[in-house]
């Protein structure tokens, strides 16, 4: 038996963009000639951005080439530093740990404060206990709790 005939992703990528161009323009026979003239614009606008996108990553996957030699240390020599480089690549990572470290506790701190608050409220209040469910209620206290301390 015989194969089908395999293809690569790129030419059914092509395929289908010629399936879909013949569509849109047995669609657009229709169409009056301003609008035909404008999509025709666009179109060309369209195709003028795609080979400035291509041009500008063809530049960027050139120089990223470039860029891993400097960063790699270009001959392979080692410096008398040898500990420093990972040591320096790691801090950012142990800054960014400890500040989502930092942030986690303080969002605690003030979700317990704001709970504290509440709770103070509806035991030193002679509202019942209902009017606390009310989350329009809980809304009104936040904000008159921090208009009555500006």
């Amino acid at each position: 038996m015989k194969q089908p005939y395999q293809q690569s992703p790129q030419a059914h990528q092509a395929l289908y963009a010629a399936r879909v161009t013949r569509r849109l323009s047995a669609a657009t026979d229709d169409l009056p000639y301003d609008i035909t003239e404008r999509l025709r614009a666009a179109r060309m606008q369209a195709l003028a951005k795609r080979k400035v996108v291509a041009v500008q990553t063809a530049a960027v996957a050139s120089s990223a080439g470039a860029s891993t030699l400097v960063l790699g240390g270009g001959n392979g020599r080692r410096s008398g530093f040898g500990w420093w480089q990972p040591m320096a690549s790691a801090l950012p990572l142990i800054a960014l740990v400890a500040g989502l470290v930092a942030i986690n506790i303080i969002q605690d701190d003030d979700r317990t404060s704001e709970l504290a608050e509440v709770d103070a409220a509806l035991l030193t209040d002679d509202l019942p206990p209902d009017a606390y469910a009310d989350p329009g209620f809980v809304q009104f206290l936040k904000t008159s709790h921090s208009r009555e301390t500006h």
